[in-house]
């Protein structure tokens, strides 16, 4: 059973404005197009046939990913002591009723094969020094009833996006644009696929110069959406572009109102939210108040191993209660010898702020970490849009549900990659690509004169968001965020039409749509469940269990598939 609301106010037809830039509108084409270079796209271009030509689209540096800043691992059935039943449980108990059972089972199943898979791509994972086979170390996070956690000490991502690029560089049909960030999609009407995605408009952050890109599949891959808040442990280039571009084409978005926040990012002014892994807990850290008292017992039977939103929500819970600004994690009853070799990037980072975490407790807050919903797909990562795909943080699969357990999320990029990798190679075969898309137009726009509106709304938008649609959420909070939203779209769009575009007012553009559909998404369930907890419900409605939030765009058909 889904629920569907429409958004009125929100949708913004896709502007094709493109004739003339200050260069000559540069065109090319490939077969497929994957925007984002992150674990989800990468795995993809790995697993389509080397006779595809691919681009790969990176908005920035190839270490500025969600992928690369990733600590904890990959959780898959390894041991012997492990089940596919019990990792299954334990994601749909997570979920706190909204999982698809159907999608928990399909990737779940493929958590071994994909670590094999990564093994046989060259990635590199922590091995166990007390047994003679030297199997894979596997450690235990939030939510998980087993230690599952596969890992690369405490840099898991770096090692897989690292190792997934090498072998990407190896491949001569795969060519990647750096520091590019998409506009909008290119959508037409064909008569045998309706309305249909054709590539997309690109802009070169560099060049400045807009290039137009077609291609017989596009692939959202660009991550989630946590710069829509002001304390983020997401890179600079998580500004929800893919949810906002597939909502202009025609996507349906799901689940919006359960963004997920990591209860512990080193608290320090330099440190940028630098987070501290789950895995820390797993491995014994306790959670402090100022006088050195625990209280995660007090909040549940787990303690620190409770799922995210319940630690995230006891965190906040206590800062308020005792109006303070942190709460201290410790783990100094672990030998240093231990730390630095469990987590010696953290450590080291720590070190560099001031806190010895061998000596004493290190003061965290909680941060937005991970984007729960996204652009709805169905079992083969297929969207609304004809040639339209959505893989990794970007989608919604009905894997998370209301809450994202620890350390799924990279298993979920692998596992959609390859479902949407063999849905484009059968698609590609007999498919021909005959569009001629109009040049991007800027005939009737001048420069900005100044840019204070992109740079005021940029951080009035995150401060709003943060204070009004945080951990904890009202009706009237949320009622006061949607009206300032919406004068700051307003504002937003009326600088798009008459001024030349940058990298920065294209992704406040994004932020901005990614906002409204957040609140608007809160303010439809009328309950607490999983990340979403209000205080105007504060109890779980049973018979609101399986019933997805679904934003439908304006003018919006059905697809002749069913989406999960």
């Amino acid at each position: 059973m889904q629920r569907q609301t429409q958004v009125e106010t929100m949708r913004n037809k896709v502007r094709t404005r493109h004739r003339k830039n200050s260069t000559d509108g540069t065109r090319l084409s490939f077969d497929v197009l994957i925007l984002g270079c992150g674990a989800a796209g990468l795995s993809l271009a790995l697993r389509l046939p080397e006779t595809c030509s691919i681009a790969m689209l990176a908005k920035d540096e190839l270490d500025q990913s969600s992928t690369y800043l990733a600590q904890g691992g990959i959780s898959a059935v390894i041991s012997d002591e492990d089940s596919i039943e019990s990792h299954i449980e334990d994601t749909i108990a997570a979920g706190a009723g909204l999982c698809s059972r159907k999608i928990v089972e399909a990737v779940v199943k493929r958590g071994p094969d994909a670590i094999r898979w990564l093994l046989d791509m060259g990635v590199s994972f922590t091995l166990r020094d007390d047994d003679p086979k030297r199997a894979l170390h596997l450690t235990r996070e939030g939510g998980h009833s087993r230690r599952r956690v596969v890992h690369s000490r405490d840099k898991t991502g770096e090692a897989v996006q690292t190792g997934l690029l090498d072998r990407v560089r190896e491949r001569k049909n795969i060519k990647i644009i750096k520091n590019a960030i998409a506009v909008n999609l290119i959508t037409a009407r064909t008569e045998k696929s309706g309305n249909t995605c054709v590539g997309a408009y690109v802009l070169h952050r560099r060049e400045h110069q807009i290039i137009i890109i077609t291609a017989k599949a596009t692939v959202l891959a660009t991550g989630g959406a946590g710069k829509v808040y002001l304390y983020t442990s997401n890179p600079d280039s998580a500004s929800g572009d893919g949810i906002a571009m597939a909502w202009h084409a025609g996507c349906r978005i799901a689940n919006m109102e359960f963004m997920q926040f990591h209860p512990t990012c080193l608290y320090h002014s330099k440190a940028k939210s630098f987070l501290l892994s789950e895995s820390l807990r797993g491995e014994g850290a306790r959670l402090l108040l100022p006088d050195g008292s625990r209280f995660m017992q007090r909040m549940d039977p787990e303690a620190e191993l409770a799922p995210r939103d319940v630690v995230a929500r006891a965190i906040d819970h206590e800062m308020k209660r005792l109006g303070i600004n942190y709460v201290l994690l410790d783990i100094s009853h672990k030998p240093k010898t231990f730390l630095l070799k469990r987590f010696p990037s953290i450590y080291r980072r720590c070190l560099e702020f001031g806190y010895d975490m061998a000596e004493q407790p290190v003061p965290v807050v909680p941060a937005m970490h991970y984007t729960c919903g996204g652009v709805m797909v169905d079992g083969e990562g297929r969207t609304d849009v004809a040639g339209l795909y959505a893989v990794g943080e970007v989608s919604h699969t009905g894997l998370h549900g209301a809450n994202r357990m620890a350390s799924n999320s990279l298993l979920e990029c692998l596992v959609f990659a390859q479902f949407a990798a063999q849905s484009i190679d059968c698609r590609l075969s007999g498919l021909s690509l005959h569009t001629d898309p109009a040049n991007w137009d800027e005939s009737r726009i001048t420069e900005a004169k100044e840019r204070i509106m992109v740079s005021h709304n940029w951080h009035e938008l995150r401060r709003i968001m943060w204070n009004y649609v945080g951990i904890v959420r009202t009706r009237q909070r949320l009622l006061r965020a949607q009206q300032r939203i919406k004068v700051i779209s307003t504002e937003i769009e009326d600088y798009y039409r008459h001024h030349r575009i940058s990298d920065d007012l294209i992704e406040l553009r994004n932020l901005a749509v990614v906002a409204t559909l957040i609140i608007t998404s809160a303010l439809s369930r009328h309950e607490s469940r999983g990340l979403h907890y209000t205080g105007d419900h504060p109890e779980t409605n049973p018979a609101l269990d399986g019933v997805n939030t679904i934003l439908t765009p304006p003018r919006f058909s059905a697809p002749n598939y069913r989406a999960v």
